[in-house]
């Protein structure tokens, strides 16, 4: 093995673990948010979270010295901004509104397929067919699950549940590529940035209008998903998809929805059966051979 070899390998290793602190941080958003959305409007949850991390964000950049971002990383960081400050904190909350959060667990499974077919389409990355084998059978082990778990047939909140799939896989590929320029935390920081004249007066508008009396417990949920699940997980989770690869590193989230299940369990309290741990240990298998097929970047 080459030197460069080495070098890349260990780049592509390192991306992983970060990639994993980023995924163990982001299988409690879901929880979190069912709490939240059991005694605050949905809308007010997800708006209201990209507000309070853009604040932080604000005190980050400032701290950082960052320089203002091109006009084509512009347009990359308002993709961003569209799939992870937008799109997924809305029709996550919407879907844990009506559906348990071990239901959306299994569903957001689907998004290390999801990612990987961005950063193939998008950025150039082409995994081999291996790859793509292996990512397909992990996603089919999680659908079976999901399936199992509703009893043969999809929620009407699985709809909501794919388009925050959707949304997150975007917002993750145009993210991943725009850290191997700007870093990470630049990243997340510019996208919550660019959001805040709009989601602003949106949520103090949510916040008038539907009331933000709540029990401490959620609101304690609300600071969890707004300074984790919006800001720290992003930091780890863009490093590592800069490092190791959309794709690659991608993979690292068929881990998420047996740890979300873990999280619902003794968070809120959901059923874990014993079952459970058999698909878990199927996908964690997917994981390590798709961790050892080529991809070219």
């Amino acid at each position: 093995m080459t030197a460069k070899t080495m070098g890349a390998t260990s780049l592509e290793s390192k991306g992983m673990w970060l990639g994993f602190i980023g995924v163990a941080i982001f299988s409690l958003t879901l929880p979190f948010t069912r709490i939240a959305v059991a005694e605050l409007n949905p809308a007010f949850v997800a708006f209201g979270r990209a507000v309070v991390a853009a604040i932080c964000a604000i005190g980050m950049l400032w701290h950082l010295k960052a320089p203002r971002p091109t006009m084509l990383q512009v347009r990359g960081l308002l993709i961003t901004a569209l799939g992870v400050v937008v799109g997924f904190p809305l029709f996550s909350s919407i879907a844990m509104h009506y559906v348990p959060a071990a239901h959306g667990a299994v569903v957001v499974g689907l998004l290390p397929l999801a990612t990987a077919l961005f950063g193939a389409l998008r950025f150039g990355e082409r995994p081999s067919l291996g790859f793509w084998i292996a990512a397909l059978i992990g996603s089919i082990i999680v659908i079976a699950f999901a399936l199992r778990q509703g009893g043969g047939s999809f929620h009407l909140a699985d709809l909501a549940l794919f388009a925050a799939v959707f949304a997150a896989a975007m917002g993750y590929a145009e993210g991943g590529r725009l850290s191997q320029s700007m870093g990470g935390q630049q990243v997340i920081c510019w996208a919550l940035v660019l959001s805040l004249p709009v989601l602003l007066p949106v949520t103090v508008w949510l916040g008038w209008h539907y009331g933000v009396d709540a029990s401490p417990r959620a609101w304690g949920s609300f600071a969890y998903v707004s300074f984790f699940s919006m800001f720290i997980g992003f930091f780890f989770w863009y490093k590592g998809l800069a490092l190791g690869g959309i794709a690659r590193v991608g993979q690292v989230q068929l881990l998420q929805p047996f740890m979300t299940l873990v999280g619902a369990a003794v968070i809120v309290g959901e059923p874990l059966d014993a079952s459970n741990l058999m698909f878990a240990t199927a996908v964690i298998a997917v994981v390590a051979i798709g961790k050892r097929m080529a991809i070219k970047r």
